[in-house]
């Protein structure tokens, strides 16, 4: 979080949505199926923090050429989903995983486990998330890969 949000660059709505996720953790039961890291609450909560720090995943057509079908992946240094002919340097990402992100982006918090993520479309979720992190935050979650 604050390496999202640094000190001096103060997110009163990053701040609300760590403290809503925060209650909402409290309530819900662990799940001894699933890994935390893919709970689609943690992932909705990941994808809103991006989405608060301006990096939102372009999501609706290739990052790079527009195409409006045939998405294949995700490119952090796009910024988003890329199609087939743009996919060089891009994250392998289901159409499931794209569908899911959608979902949770939409959802609000506290409806994250409505979305019905596939176990498929949580793995790409987590990447999706996991290598925005990298790229424009210049860092890794070790909850995330643990």
């Amino acid at each position: 979080m604050l390496r999202l949000f640094p000190e001096q660059e103060a997110n009163e709505r990053g701040f609300e949505a760590l403290t809503r996720f925060l209650d909402l953790l409290d309530e819900v039961e662990a799940r001894a199926d699933t890994r935390p890291a893919l709970d689609p609450l943690v992932l909705a909560f990941q994808l809103k923090l991006l989405w608060l720090s301006g990096y939102l995943p372009h999501l609706t057509s290739c990052a790079e050429c527009g195409a409006e079908s045939g998405l294949v992946g995700y490119s952090p240094r796009a910024g988003g989903a890329v199609c087939a002919n743009c996919r060089a340097d891009a994250i392998p990402l289901s159409p499931a995983g794209l569908h899911g992100i959608e979902g949770l982006l939409r959802t609000p918090l506290a409806d994250a486990g409505a979305v019905g993520l596939s176990g498929r479309a949580a793995r790409d979720a987590l990447a999706v998330i996991a290598s925005s992190y990298e790229f424009h935050g210049g860092f890794r979650l070790r909850t995330l890969s643990a």
